[in-house]
């Protein structure tokens, strides 16, 4: 980034936004609303969906200007929204599903409530209190409870402070096409910015007074941390020996996948059952739905670093090589040519390591397996929606889980 252009994104770093901020948040908002890929599922969810951002943004608001526009910078460039609308649609399809006995007590009014004394969570920040915003939207709309609109907000809250610490991790300058926060605003502040993001969801979380979806999203923060910790060690122990146990390998690389990417969709999709008062045999399934789904979207997007340009997915391709990571492709790849495996096991760190790496994945079958497993979890996902009540939510998820298989960026 040039100076004059470095310079121009810090004006809206310290309280207002440059021209160039408005041009690039603008343009990238219209290209991915215009995408039109998850059209007709986001429309069962308009109500909700089209007051999400403004939501979010009142949540973390903040008398901090730096604060707020850091954290909102990735807010207003946002992807597809896929974790709330999941949510979402998981709380509609679920909403004529059987309940258990005296859950409504919580549903309507105190989400909006502080729990300790107002002039305790507010003594340094009076001005900008820390309660939750009444959304802008009637409940005769929908038949989704304030608390499911309030969770797939804080789901998104999550996952926007996990990206701005995974820049900040990976080195990343761009993100969703555009540069990320970590290089505009700097290390220092994308982290805090992050932090400050957890805070907030945290807040909001507690006060939907339902401890075990507290709970829930709770670990979801921890998964992430742990997720994260697996990947930077690698998941070939320096200890082995050259002769790894492919199963073994894979299995560690899910386990990550699942830390990193799938639990905060899975643990979303079981609370806001919870949350709906559903019987437990449709919390589990929620929960197995997302964690598949989940799986199966990571996936998707190891293929995908292999199959698209840089300006289609949005980040860097060759990524995840780059920075010594071992994805589905690779890992398919080195069963059919052992030969990867010490290349794998010194994390692509060789002059010519990550070319030749990249050369054999592409000969290999290492993205048709990729797919298959991928394919593999889909099918999982669907067939925990079969205990959901037939609808057009339900159907909605389905066709959701084939898009999320066969999408493009």
């Amino acid at each position: 980034m040039t100076g004059s252009v470095q310079k121009r994104f810090l004006t809206g770093y310290f309280g207002q936004f440059s021209d160039i901020y408005e041009t690039l948040r603008s343009s990238k908002i219209k290209e991915e609303r215009n995408t039109g890929f998850y059209e007709s599922e986001m429309k069962l969810v308009e109500p909700e969906m089209s007051h999400l951002t403004y939501n979010i943004r009142k949540l973390f608001n903040s008398c901090n200007p730096i604060l707020y526009n850091v954290a909102n910078y990735y807010i207003e460039t946002q992807g597809k929204h896929v974790r709330p609308l999941v949510v979402l649609l998981i709380s509609k399809a679920t909403s004529i599903a059987p309940k258990i006995e005296n859950w409504e007590d919580v549903l309507y009014n105190k989400y909006n409530e502080p729990i300790s004394s107002s002039n305790i969570v507010n003594d340094e920040d009076p001005d900008k209190p820390l309660s939750s915003y009444e959304i802008s939207m009637n409940m005769a709309e929908t038949d989704i409870y304030p608390s499911q609109r309030r969770l797939a907000e804080i789901t998104e809250m999550i996952h926007t402070a996990s990206l701005l610490h995974d820049d900040v991790i990976d080195n990343s300058h761009i993100r969703r096409g555009m540069p990320s926060g970590n290089h505009v605003f700097g290390n220092k502040m994308a982290v805090l910015a992050g932090d400050f993001l957890l805070g907030r969801a945290s807040l909001a979380l507690a006060r939907l007074r339902n401890a075990e979806v507290i709970e829930l999203l709770a670990t979801v923060i921890a998964n992430l941390v742990e997720g994260e910790i697996m990947q930077l060690k690698g998941i070939m122990d320096k200890e082995d020996n050259e002769y790894f146990h492919f199963r073994d390998i894979l299995s560690k690389y899910l386990k990550k996948t699942y830390l990193k990417t799938a639990s905060l969709i899975a643990k979303s999709c079981r609370a806001t059952t919870l949350l709906g008062g559903c019987t437990s045999e449709i919390t589990d399934n929620a929960y197995l739905y997302g964690k598949n789904l989940g799986l199966a979207f990571q996936l998707t997007d190891d293929m995908l670093d292999y199959t698209i340009s840089e300006d289609t997915f949005g980040k860097p391709v060759k990524k995840d090589l780059k920075l010594g990571l071992i994805t589905a492709p690779v890992l398919f790849a080195w069963e059919k040519y052992p030969e990867l495996g010490p290349v794998i096991k010194r994390k692509f760190s060789n002059d010519g390591d990550i070319c030749r790496t990249h050369e054999l994945v592409i000969k290999s079958n290492g993205l048709q397996k990729t797919k298959e497993l991928a394919e593999k979890f889909c099918n999982k996902a669907l067939d925990s929606l079969n205990l959901f009540p037939v609808s057009p939510s339900r159907h909605a998820l389905e066709e959701l889980t084939y898009k999320i298989l066969n999408r493009a960026k």
